[in-house]
């Protein structure tokens, strides 16, 4: 059957009968779509809608009630105090946690705030629910009390959590960012604008008060994607979430701990829990930006250095910094949860209980390290090496030979004068410094191979403190073997016993042995050079080099040798 048009005489008619034929057409095309829409919605409306309830908003009086009623149920174990006042006078409230029962002086601190958490409220909702786990009867909670001074800082920021869900403070300036690096002054570490963010002024006399060995801030989800004109008639909704990041920024990739393996143990803890984690870079598989690649940036990470106001504690204090973005509470609790357990156990590298926080300073496989018996002695060393460490020169003998290690560090300007990458000129100058025995570093330098003593030059920095050093001092080798034979070991040509106040330890670990020296504080101020020697026996034989098959030695006409 076909059918025309142009059969019918009117124009008029010839309308109305293309009108009708679309309108048949429409019908029978439009119909099957609007069932395949139907059954869409159908299926759709079958699954949990769980937005149709919304997320209780924590009051203020609500938050400080519940703080006064911890302090009065758990006497023992919590403190509350107000370390300041917000923009508009709200009370800003630090929680301290830990077993007062045990004595202070063998515990690591950690920090745990959430200097974004006013719009992004699952970091303040995440840490206190991480105070009910700390405050609560578990071994592992019981353990960390015992081992940890916890503190935690869960609404820095009141005015924004309580009233404006905007990142900025009464001033505008957000407390996380700092309101940028114009706001501070690198060289001094002095932030310039205190006036006008005391939620800042808080967060920094918790820093320098306890100096902490780690820092987690929490961030999350909210309602700082909503326009102000939005907020008066929108509150969270349940189901609403992000995807999780555990130890860095994306913004600021200079934001996370130094040592990868400690964001591993994190991101574990959290798959435990059933909460997997994006890895930033590594996920994205691209590799990081730099201002002398710039024309390659359309090509690397999104994340740009830069520094923030949690940065403050590492510049001041070598303190590890870790940031995560929080989707479900849970599985911020069970983050935090992996980070804080580093802190109860001995990080395998470092043979002491406690957090990775004690190496000031690397010089190809060897390090300027904390000194002390207990965590605070630790501490009080590692700020003060910490904060000299920039004005340290350092060598070694070069090329480095197997079965020999040695390890020069000079910590005042005048000990640095006399360091010479010619061997002899070195040994010439030694004899100037009383209490060194140079014969025997010469024996130890002359019975080897090495053409020089290599040396590290590095300027004294502008911020750098230029004191005694009061507090001891550590250095630290890696032997490259499981259990060499200490043959002769020795401190500014002194043979050295094994101690772990005056002399060396050992330790297998990370695929080393490795060797710290203890320099008690009388040791360190007698002099400002430390020369470590040490010859050993390895534990398997190891051979260099390579040798072309036979047969091409016999095509070359060339004996193997």
């Amino acid at each position: 059957m076909t059918c025309s048009l142009s059969g019918l005489r009117h124009p008029e008619s010839q309308l109305f009968a293309a009108m009708g034929f679309v309108a048949l057409y429409l019908t029978v095309a439009v119909l099957p779509v609007r069932a395949a829409e139907d059954d869409v919605r159908a299926r759709l409306e079958k699954l949990p809608q769980p937005w149709k309830k919304s997320v209780h908003r924590v009051t203020r009086q609500e938050y400080e009630e519940t703080l006064r009623f911890w302090s009065e149920k758990h006497p023992g174990i919590l403190s509350v105090e107000s370390v300041g006042k917000s923009t508009k006078g709200m009370g800003i409230h630090l929680l301290v946690i830990t077993d007062q029962s045990v004595p202070d002086a063998d515990k690591q601190v950690a920090l745990v705030c959430c200097l974004h958490g006013g719009p992004e409220r699952s970091g303040p909702s995440t840490a206190m629910c991480l105070m009910e786990w700390l405050l609560g009867d578990s071994p592992e909670a019981a353990e960390t009390r015992r081992k940890q001074v916890v503190l935690v800082m869960p609404v820095i920021n009141p005015e924004s959590y309580f009233e404006t869900d905007r990142f900025g403070n009464a001033n505008g300036i957000d407390p996380y960012t700092g309101g940028g690096v114009d706001k501070w002054d690198l060289a001094t570490m002095t932030y310039k604008a205190l006036d006008k963010v005391p939620e800042v002024r808080a967060f920094l006399t918790v820093v320098d008060r306890y100096q902490p060995e780690v820092i987690a801030d929490l961030h999350g989800i909210g309602l700082q994607e909503y326009p102000v004109d939005r907020l008066d008639d929108r509150c969270m909704y349940q189901g609403q979430t992000m995807f999780e990041v555990t130890g860095s920024a994306y913004s600021n990739y200079a934001l996370r701990p130094w040592d990868w393996r400690v964001i591993e143990a994190m991101v574990a803890a959290g798959c435990e829990a059933g909460y997997p984690s994006d890895r930033f870079e590594a996920d994205g598989q691209q590799a990081f930006w730099g201002p002398a690649i710039q024309p390659l940036a359309g090509r690397l990470w999104r994340g740009r250095p830069n520094f923030y106001t949690a940065q403050y504690a590492y510049v001041k204090y070598h303190t590890m910094l870790a940031a995560f973005e929080i989707g479900w509470e849970e599985s911020g609790v069970a983050r935090t949860r992996g980070l804080l357990k580093l802190g109860n156990n001995v990080w395998e590298t470092e043979g002491v209980p406690g957090y990775p926080v004690n190496r000031v300073k690397p010089f190809v496989g060897h390090f300027v390290t904390a000194y002390g018996q207990t965590a605070q002695a630790r501490r009080r060393s590692r700020v003060e090496l910490w904060n000299q460490q920039e004005r340290f020169q350092q060598a070694m003998l070069y090329p480095q030979t197997d079965g020999r290690d040695s390890y020069v560090v000079a910590v005042t300007d005048e000990a640095a004068k006399l360091l010479d990458s010619d061997k002899n000129g070195f040994l010439a100058n030694l004899q100037t410094v009383p209490n060194f025995n140079v014969d025997a570093i010469r024996a130890f330098f002359d019975v080897g191979p090495e053409d020089k003593l290599y040396v590290e030059r590095s300027s004294s920095a502008s911020g750098a403190d230029a004191r005694t050093i009061e507090h001891g001092l550590g250095l630290r080798l890696r032997l490259p073997y499981r259990n060499p034979e200490m043959v002769d070991c020795r401190l500014n040509g002194q043979p050295l016993a094994e101690s772990p106040t005056n002399g060396y330890q050992r330790w297998f670990a990370n695929g080393y042995t490795q060797v710290q020296i203890n320099i008690p504080p009388d040791a360190v101020k007698s002099t400002g050079l430390f020369v470590v020697t040490c010859a050993y026996v390895p534990d398997v034989k190891r051979t260099y080099g390579w040798t072309p098959p036979r047969e091409v030695l016999d095509r070359i006409g060339q004996a193997p040798q």
